[in-house]
C-alpha cells in the first residue's frame, strides 16, 4: 500500500500485508472505503463512497454465505475448506480466495501453496451454482523470493492460480480507488 505518493496526492492502490493482518481493518483505511457487519446476511459489506462492491467471509463465515444462497456444500464437496479470507467482488462476479503464508523460517507452508489447484477447484464446485468465477491468490512475503521456491511459484501459475508479494493490489481485484 503507498502511503503519500506524488505531487502531495495521497494515492493507495493496494493492501499491505506487512503481517497477519485483518482485511477488514486494511480496507479502512484506504479512502473512500467502509466495511461493516451486514445486519441480514453471512460475511462484512464493503462499500466504497456508500455503494456496495464487495463482501468478504472468513473461514466458516463462507459457508453461511452458502447456506443463505441455498447451496448444501455436502451435497458438492466431502470436507469444508476454510479460508483466510475470500470476497467477492460484486461487479466482476467473482470469488477471491485470499491465502496469506508468511515465513521467516522453513516449515509446512511450502507444501501448503503446492494444493491451490485443488482448492480453486473446490471453490469453483461450490460457487458455480451461483454463476460466480474463483480465483485462488497467495499473499506472501518476501521469503518466498528465495531460488528454492521458483519451481512452486512456477507451479501455482501453471494451475491458473495466482500469488503477489506483501500487496494485493486494488486494481487487480477490480476494487475502484483514488487516484
Amino acid at each position: 500500500m503507498k502511503k503519500g505518493g506524488c505531487g502531495g496526492a495521497k494515492t493507495i492502490t493496494g493492501l499491505n500485508f506487512e503481517k497477519k493482518v485483518d482485511l477488514y481493518k486494511l480496507l479502512t483505511t484506504i479512502p473512500g472505503y467502509r466495511v461493516e457487519k451486514s445486519k441480514t446476511r453471512a460475511g462484512i459489506d464493503v462499500y466504497y463512497n456508500n455503494e456496495l462492491i464487495a463482501r468478504c467471509f472468513r473461514k466458516y463465515e463462507f459457508y453461511k454465505f452458502l447456506y443463505e444462497n441455498q447451496i448444501d456444500w455436502k451435497q458438492i464437496i466431502s470436507k469444508k475448506l476454510l479460508p483466510d479470507d475470500a470476497m467477492l467482488v460484486i461487479i466482476r462476479e467473482t470469488l477471491f480466495i485470499i491465502e496469506i503464508k508468511f515465513q521467516q523460517v522453513e516449515g509446512s507452508v511450502d507444501e501448503k501453496l503446492q494444493t491451490c489447484d485443488f482448492k480453486r477447484k473446490q471453490f469453483l464446485k461450490l460457487v458455480t451454482p451461483l454463476g460466480l468465477k474463483v480465483e485462488y491468490v497467495y499473499v506472501l512475503n518476501d521469503w518466498f523470493k528465495k531460488p528454492q521456491y521458483k519451481d512452486v511459484l512456477d507451479y501455482i501459475q501453471s494451475v491458473n492460480c495466482h500469488y503477489k508479494f506483501n500487496e494485493l493490489p486494488l486494481s487487480w481485484l477490480g476494487l475502484p480507488y483514488k487516484k
